[in-house]
């Protein structure tokens, strides 16, 4: 999973923003030695993931796009979920997210960021389910069980009880907040995004603890409002 991690993050750090890289400066944003960039890029390139350009740099290869249109045929809700995260970042002015489970990995599937947010664009694709928002959702109401708890700051849920606890707020609140407890100095506040009377993803809003703490209400309110209107409209 390490490997599938670093190979993730990798392909995250393609944007429109930022369509190309070259090894070195890749290797400096992402805080690794640029022999790992390099093992990493040419092994995507060569899986067909990134192409090389005649610069030497790499950019996304056009089989991505082949991907997502394929993802987008089989999941139905995808192009209006996509839609409503881009309005969250608008109008929340944040980082907003839409993330899925795959089996009991909690998947990032889309980010976006608002230009004014206090955060950068978190590079992470696969999370720490006990540990966000998104986590507590995606297990809420997929009825999965942690097999570990991941201590990713003083402020993680580390024990089966505290758990259940959490869940059970969860549900009955309709969505979840992480306040530091993945990364210092961040929170985010996730809701459950719902497709045929069944929970799909779970979707929200990242921003800096300071924020956060600043403007709870306000937020959660906003978050709230936006995406059960979106809901209302299917």
């Amino acid at each position: 999973m390490l490997s599938l991690q670093k190979a993730a993050s990798i392909l995250g750090a393609f944007s429109a923003e930022q369509p190309e890289w070259g090894v070195r400066a890749l290797a400096a944003h992402l805080g690794v030695p640029r022999a790992t960039a390099h093992a990493y890029l040419a092994g995507l390139t060569g899986a067909g993931f990134l192409r090389r350009t005649p610069a030497g740099r790499y950019r996304l290869s056009w089989h991505i796009a082949e991907m997502g249109a394929h993802l987008t045929s089989a999941l139905p809700w995808f192009p209006d979920a996509r839609a409503l995260i881009t309005r969250l970042a608008l109008e929340v002015r944040a980082v907003a997210f839409l993330c899925i489970l795959e089996g009991e990995e909690v998947v990032c599937a889309i980010r976006e960021r608002h230009p004014d947010a206090d955060i950068d664009l978190p590079l992470d694709i696969y999370l720490p389910a006990t540990a966000t928002a998104s986590g507590k959702i995606l297990y809420a109401y997929g009825d999965v069980q942690p097999r570990e708890f991941a201590a990713c700051t003083v402020n993680s849920i580390t024990t089966p009880d505290e758990w259940r606890t959490e869940l059970g707020r969860v549900r009955r609140r309709g969505y979840a907040y992480s306040i530091e407890e993945w990364i210092p100095g961040q929170c985010t506040l996730g809701v459950p995004y719902q497709h045929g009377g069944q929970v799909v993803a779970a979707i929200g809003v990242q921003m800096s603890a300071q924020r956060y703490l600043r403007e709870e209400r306000a937020i959660r309110e906003r978050v709230l409002g936006i995406v059960r209107e979106a809901e209302g409209l299917h």
